[in-house]
């Protein structure tokens, strides 16, 4: 991995959902649907990906370094699960999309404060 990638700056801004499964492995560690339950959950049903964008998302997040994938064998399951977590790296560029987002919504409620109603 080049310096510039261990930057995670080079990482943001996020898509929402990436951000979201960040989020969701900071919680701890995940198969690929309890990730998708916790964003549902996290974000009262306004995010629901999909299956297919949430893999593709979770491939993503792996190959970047984002997240680290192991697996399990559960006795009740036929193959071993997929698990995700988040990695240093994660960690540092979930929080460095937290303090973008952070500031967007300071200087857009600065913004909008002179219409009122802007908490």
């Amino acid at each position: 991995m080049t310096d510039k990638r261990r930057d995670p700056e080079h990482y943001v801004p996020l898509t929402p959902i990436a951000f979201e499964i960040l989020l969701a492995a900071a919680e701890g560690e995940r198969h690929g649907y309890d990730v998708m339950l916790a964003i549902e959950r996290r974000t009262g049903g306004r995010l629901s990906p999909n299956p297919g964008t949430l893999y593709r998302a979770l491939d993503r997040l792996v190959h970047e370094g984002l997240l680290e994938k192991t697996t399990r064998s559960d006795p009740q399951d036929s193959e071993p699960r997929k698990l995700f977590r988040l990695s240093r790296l994660g960690a540092r560029v979930a929080a460095a999309e937290a303090a973008r987002l952070a500031d967007q919504v300071g200087a857009a409620r600065r913004l909008l404060k002179r219409f009122g109603n802007v908490s």
